[in-house]
């Protein structure tokens, strides 16, 4: 757990204006969609921060933030990855892509985005979709 929360000034002077509204608004879409906790950790290696979406202990996503880029992950398991390759072609080429250069772990496929704006948000809900239904109308 991070002793102190970033704000939008410390997020803006590090991950820059106009990606810190990218994340703003995935927040804001996942806000929409999802109750659940959130929590920001330390970023480890790669990244300063991370902002987890977590319920029941079962993680849907994670954001990163670092100098001038952001991430957004989404890590499915064996059963989830099945839902997305039968309905891989429904998905934008680019999360096709990313999903197929990810690694595969014990625990599940990590595909990483970092988006540079909010084209790719449709795709990501429904990704996640795959793992949770939203609990929220």
């Amino acid at each position: 757990m991070l002793d102190i929360i970033p704000n939008e000034a410390e997020m803006t002077a590090l991950v820059g204006k106009d990606l810190y509204e990218v994340w703003r608004k995935l927040c804001a879409s996942l806000d929409e969609k999802y109750d659940m906790e959130r929590l920001w950790n330390k970023g480890g290696k790669a990244w300063r921060y991370e902002y987890k979406y977590r319920r029941g202990g079962k993680t849907l996503c994670a954001l990163y933030a670092r100098e001038n880029r952001i991430g957004f992950m989404v890590i499915l398991g064996k059963d989830e990855r099945l839902k997305f390759e039968a309905d891989r072609e429904n998905y934008p080429k680019e999360i096709q892509e990313k999903y197929d250069e990810a690694q595969t772990y014990h625990d599940g496929k990590w595909i990483l985005f970092e988006p540079v704006d909010t084209t790719l948000f449709p795709g990501f809900m429904r990704l996640l979709e795959i793992k949770r239904k939203p609990n929220r109308k």
